[in-house]
């Protein structure tokens, strides 16, 4: 599975009792789907995940699937403390037709989590998973960072394709993509534009095609046929793909070769993260650093120095639906709303 571009790690709406709101989880997917991102993650940190039962969680998963455009690749936030409960998971989403895995690090025990560990809890798992698996680091909540050696053995199975690493720190981006750039290529299937080919895709052109009926048989009545389905025309050699978690340094991340970002600040500002990564690719640096310089504050703000609660609000003021926090998280207080509002004014979509 390709992984290049923007991902935003959408959030979980829920009513004010608590209780999942899915009419506007559904509007929320739906609207990702029409911007240029490459794709979603679903249940990552920023969906609570943590907060969900595991019923709750298969009916986010099965939700966002229905609601996604299939063109969008989805990536499912599975992570649980036994690789048994986190294959159940993982399971489920296969069958829901996901894209890929995101296996968070086990960590309550984290005195115990060595490299022997790590190692064999994710080995087990791609050895049993359906889809491929993106291991995640983001020891900002679990208080353990997957080391770098340990990165580079687990870059050599054939069904663990990316990390996500939430560190921020620019220089261990660097050094993943150094240690794992010997890790074998796949094949993957683009679009003839180089996008991803996501399952949803293949399965929509397996389907048959309604039978044209003729002009003749109507009357004289012209009924234009289907428009045929996008082809997949191309196929890609990728390595070890390494996504970045932070926004403030998106750019950077990019020129030390990072193939694309699952980033919590895109879930309210799908559009703003999208052009740093656009004006990248096309090679435009000065534009490519001004729309970076432009998410900086607010990304520092909203996610880093509110998290949940201030990713939620920003959403409101953007148009996807946030809400309230699960307790014991707590909603903004006034003054905290006001600086998010000031921040936000030029991050709009």
């Amino acid at each position: 599975m390709l992984l290049e571009g923007i991902f935003p790690a959408i959030t979980t709406p829920f009513y004010p009792d608590g209780r999942i709101y899915f009419r506007k989880f559904e509007h929320n997917v739906e609207r990702y789907s029409r911007t240029p991102v490459a794709g979603m993650a679903v249940l990552g940190s920023t969906g609570e995940a943590v907060m969900l039962s595991d019923d709750e969680s298969r009916q986010i998963l099965r939700t966002a699937r229905e609601a996604a455009s299939p063109e969008k690749v989805l990536v499912a936030g599975v992570g649980r403390e036994s690789m048994i409960e986190t294959l159940r998971l993982a399971d489920f989403a296969a069958e829901q037709q996901f894209d890929a895995l995101l296996v968070r690090t086990p960590h309550y025990y984290g005195p115990g989590m060595g490299a022997p560990q790590l190692l064999t809890y994710y080995n087990a798992l791609a050895d049993r998973a359906a889809l491929p698996v993106i291991l995640y680091s983001i020891p900002k909540f679990t208080h353990l960072e997957l080391p770098i050696e340990v990165v580079a053995e687990l870059a050599q199975h054939p069904n663990i394709i990316a990390i996500k690493d939430s560190s921020g720190n620019l220089e261990r981006l660097a050094a993943l993509v150094a240690a794992t750039r010997s890790a074998a290529k796949r094949s993957v299937m683009v679009t003839p534009v180089f996008q991803a080919v996501t399952g949803r895709m293949l399965m929509a052109e397996a389907e048959p095609t309604p039978n044209f009926i003729s002009a003749e048989s109507l009357g004289g009545v012209v009924v234009v046929p289907p428009a045929p389905r996008v082809k997949a025309m191309r196929k890609k050699d990728v390595g070890f793909q390494v996504l970045t978690g932070s926004a403030h340094n998106l750019l950077p991340a990019f020129d030390a070769k990072v193939s694309g970002a699952i980033l919590a600040f895109a879930a309210p500002a799908p559009q703003a993260c999208q052009e740093v990564y656009t004006a990248w690719k096309e090679n435009d640096p000065r534009v490519a650093a001004e729309k970076q310089q432009r998410i900086i504050e607010p990304s520092r703000v909203v996610a880093s120095q509110y998290g949940i609660s201030g990713l939620k609000y920003a959403c409101d003021l953007n148009g996807y639906y946030g809400g309230n926090p699960r307790i014991p998280l707590l909603p903004l207080t006034g003054e905290q709303k006001a600086e998010i509002t000031a921040l936000m004014v030029d991050v709009r979509n």
